[in-house]
């Protein structure tokens, strides 16, 4: 049931709606758009990041390793690589980068991609250091079979979603994460990047119709509800943020980081996506129904695919919380080497956030089907209501 289904030749077929409908769109639309751009200009970035240097100053590059050789330190097991810096301190050039030795060091063979750290504080011969392999051609290359496989599937309407994609990581990349740095809020910075990403994607992917402001405003009530459950239950349950090694470096070198308002910000914007998926979704299902039978009322065009929408709320949920099992999934084998009770070890801050996601992003989405398929059932049937008065307005002046 795409956006590209149309049909256009019955009296009953969903077209263009009418003047008043639109009107209306436009004055639920119009304030959503006004306080997402206020809330950009309010909460942008202004450069001034307050950062605490935990020690000596670390600069980064790639480089491609040419041979392995002995390192200067007189350690068991310890060697270099002599690498051609490609990029960062000391490019274009050579350089001997330190390799980390030890029974779970990763092996480095020449040809190798690597990025290496930079410390201009270091001895000679160990300023350079491995860090970790550069994977960034696979990546680029995944990243391309990627773009070809959906603009092979969805063609031009691919196009509107690889844009999609990329504004959403512009956005996160320049306001976001900066904001947020910079000692903003949070969850009010989570909720303006949501709402400028749920606007720009909905209308650039599925086209400035009625049914993707339906789609939109589905989506508006369901992340309500996630910002909602997720400050209350992370707050009653004595919610830190504190948890993994990330978190305690951003809260050593940025102590305006609101580590409890970060948890909740990535609780919004990682169902947003998965809310997209559901009122779309339903939005689309209601108008075939509604287009392949015209005299439907709009309680059964929402009885009928709510039918529908279980058995997607049914997959997604177990979608959604096996992804965020799956993220916690290294850390419960240490809790069961611990040989910890199953109560205690989910109780643990780490992993009972992962199930907060999981539970409170299932919770937005039962409730975007309901939601968003009752509002679709109504306009659909209005819109449906329009199409026959005014095709039996000629025949009656007949």
């Amino acid at each position: 049931m795409g956006a590209g289904h149309a049909h256009a030749s019955g009296p009953a077929s969903l077209g263009p709606a009418p003047r008043q409908l639109r009107l209306l769109v436009g004055l639920l639309v119009g304030p959503l758009v006004l306080a997402t751009v206020m809330g950009l200009v309010a909460l942008w970035p202004d450069g001034d990041l307050r950062i605490t240097s935990p020690g000596a100053d670390v600069e980064r590059g790639t480089a491609t390793v040419q041979e392995i050789v002995p390192c200067r330190r007189d350690a068991a097991g310890c060697s270099a690589a002599r690498v051609e810096l490609h990029s960062g301190p000391g490019a274009p050039g050579e350089a001997e980068a330190v390799l980390p030795y030890g029974d779970a060091a990763p092996v480095v063979e020449p040809g190798d991609r690597i990025v290496v750290t930079y410390v201009a504080q270091g001895e000679v011969g160990e300023q350079y250091a491995f860090q970790d392999f550069d994977r960034g051609p696979p990546l680029l290359t995944l990243t391309v079979l990627f773009a070809l496989g959906v603009l092979a599937l969805s063609r031009w309407r691919g196009i509107g979603s690889l844009v999609s994609l990329a504004f959403s990581l512009v956005l996160i990349a320049v306001f976001t994460l900066p904001a947020i740095m910079e000692g903003a809020a949070p969850l009010g910075v989570a909720v303006v990047t949501a709402a400028a990403i749920m606007v720009v994607t909905l209308y650039l992917s599925h086209g400035f119709t009625v049914r993707s402001t339906v789609a939109m405003l589905g989506t508006l009530v369901s992340l309500t509800v996630i910002a909602g459950l997720g400050w209350v239950f992370t707050t009653v349950g004595h919610f830190t943020g504190l948890v993994d090694e990330g978190s305690q470096y951003i809260s050593s070198i940025a102590a305006q980081v609101d580590l409890h308002g970060l948890l909740l910000a990535g609780l919004v914007i990682g169902a947003l996506g998965v809310l997209d998926d559901v009122t779309v979704t339903q939005t689309w299902a209601v108008w075939e129904l509604a287009d392949l039978d015209p005299d439907a009322s709009a309680r059964s065009l929402f009885v009928r695919a709510m039918r529908i929408g279980r058995s997607h709320v049914a997959s997604t949920v177990n979608t959604l919380v096996l992804a965020y099992v799956g993220a916690t999934l290294p850390l419960m084998l240490v809790f069961s080497a611990l040989d910890l009770p199953f109560g205690i070890a989910v109780s643990q801050e780490v992993v009972a956030q992962e199930v907060v996601r999981g539970l409170v992003g299932g919770l937005g989405i039962i409730a975007a089907v309901p939601v968003t398929t009752a509002i679709a059932a109504l306009v659909a049937a209005r819109l449906v209501h329009e199409r026959r008065t005014e095709a039996a307005v000629p025949s009656h002046r007949a």
